[in-house]
């Protein structure tokens, strides 16, 4: 029975896909699903496209082994990026009306630092992705008893994400992610409530993780672990705003205000609901520790499906892992469109500018495909956990990307020259700190990384400019004002047309 269902599942979402892709017929319909989904659509696709392997498996082994100091990055860094980036950036990124993050960086600066740029948002979802394709595996080999090997099961899993993806963009990825939203909240909370009965309620898990010093947030007044908790932190929080993604979801919306609302209502329900798989996970060590002990010596991601597999009926174990193939694969599409529309938009393109937009949405759905060979390939070689593989994966867009956006944003005097300045030498101050020292240093690498980056931008903005347009300061912040007032006229012009017709 259980197999069924998530052959069926997966059944469906290819057809909302194929259901989708008749509907798309522009490169903004299939990037940005044309700019008109509501508030409950944008909300629930911004849950779901964080809600994903991480959050279900790799925060909750994490949590099972560390207590919350080692959450720190997922859930606490990842939804404070979400309402940052909403409250900070949702309202002018929207107003300039661009496809892409890179698009932002090429208006603000130059050619080179919208490459330079998208080039670290591209890799920075690589173990983002990868992480989503090796959850698939682990799901594809638990609900059939081994039959299938994680290995078979990721390349399966890459394939179906891969299919309605490719076929319906951002069009797809919200319908599903809204539908797959009430079956992950719906189909956790009732494990949750399932497995409550088992350990006389949510009051004794609380006390005995408590009791074993789980719940202990902040590190010892020592300085160095300090510092490497705020730098756990930093990466997730800061890293992840220059994701695509992120852009993505705030310009799919219908207007500003739901680009804003969206990511803090998004963030805050992420935040939330991350508790539930930390403890559904917690609750082996009450009802089953002789289990519990023989998963944490084999591997700590196994505690939560192992679980809910020997604890529960045949019903809750579908409902159980429809759920979690729902955010999985939500995540999945979401982090798959992200880099491919920014590579195709921001890389390829800029060599083919004479290229008509049905030649670019062919363009950009081969990049998806091409990219999820890449990460497939990826995924099948690492023997990181998911919760590393997601931890690590924003080192780069926090030393490269980050302070390149923050001060275009927000820094009249910021020039292309400490722009390049910022994302070369942080770029290489974090890979020389990665290679030399790792994380054995006493402070993480990606947060030099960023100390680098933002001595670059000043540094370089305020020097005389040898590098880039030696215009005057305030002209690019000119530029995209007055390509936002554009875009705004144009909006209210269009939309008083439809209503006059």
């Amino acid at each position: 029975m259980l197999i069924w269902f998530v052959v069926i599942y997966l059944v469906i979402s290819i057809g909302i896909g194929l259901l989708a892709a008749t509907r798309v017929h522009t490169t903004k319909d299939f990037a940005v699903a044309g700019r008109h989904l509501p508030l409950p659509v944008v909300t629930a696709t911004v849950f779901a496209t964080w809600f994903g392997a991480e959050a279900i498996f790799g925060v909750s082994s994490t949590f099972v082994q560390e207590g919350l100091r080692g959450v720190v990055a997922d859930p606490f860094g990842a939804s404070l990026c979400l309402i940052l980036g909403g409250i900070f950036f949702s309202r002018k990124l929207y107003k300039l009306n661009v496809l892409t993050l890179g698009d932002y960086f090429r208006l603000r600066y130059n050619r080179t630092v919208e490459v330079l740029a998208t080039l670290c948002i591209v890799l920075a979802y690589l173990g983002w992705v990868a992480a989503q394709i090796k959850a698939l595996g682990l799901i594809f080999n638990v609900v059939t008893d081994g039959a299938v090997s994680q290995t078979t099961g990721m390349i399966v899993g890459a394939l179906i994400v891969l299919t309605y993806t490719t076929l319906g963009g951002m069009l797809s990825v919200a319908i599903l992610d809204f539908v797959q939203m009430g079956i992950i909240i719906g189909g956790m909370l009732f494990i949750a409530w399932l497995i409550s009965g088992q350990t006389g309620g949510v009051m004794p898990v609380i006390e005995h993780a408590a009791a074993a010093g789980k719940l202990e947030f902040f590190p010892e007044p020592d300085l160095w672990q300090w510092v490497g908790f705020l730098g756990a932190g930093m990466t997730m929080m800061l890293g992840s705003i220059p994701q695509q993604d992120v852009f993505q979801r705030i310009t799919s919306a219908r207007t500003a205000k739901i680009a804003l609302w969206g990511s803090i209502i998004g963030g805050s329900i992420y935040f939330c609901f991350t508790f539930v798989p930390m403890f559904i996970a917690y609750s082996a060590t009450l009802i089953d520790p002789a289990l519990y002990n023989s998963l944490m010596a084999q591997d700590t991601q196994l505690v939560l499906p192992t679980l809910v597999l020997q604890q529960t009926p045949v019903f809750a174990q579908a409902i159980f892992f429809g759920s979690v193939l729902a955010a999985i694969m939500s995540c999945s599409s979401a982090t798959l469109l992200a880099p491919s529309v920014a590579f195709a938009e921001n890389v390829v393109r800029g060599f083919f500018p004479g290229m008509g937009d049905k030649e670019f949405l062919r363009l950009m759905r081969i990049t998806i495909v091409c990219f999820t060979i890449g990460v497939t390939l990826f995924a099948l070689n690492s023997e990181s956990s998911i919760f590393h593989m997601v931890e690590n994966a924003y080192r780069v867009t926090l030393a490269g990307a980050f302070v390149p956006l923050v001060m275009g944003a927000f820094w009249a005097r910021g020039t292309t020259q400490g722009a390049l300045a910022a994302s070369i030498g942080g770029i290489t101050a974090w890979i020389l700190l990665e290679v030399l020292v790792g994380d054995d240093g006493l402070v993480p690498p990606q947060l030099l990384g960023l100390i680098v980056s933002f001595i670059g931008m000043v540094v370089g903005s305020l020097l005389p400019q040898w590098v880039g347009h030696a215009s005057s300061e305030h002209d690019a912040h000119a530029a995209l004002h007055h390509r936002a007032a554009a875009e705004t006229h144009h909006t209210a012009h269009h939309d008083a047309a439809s209503r006059r017709h």
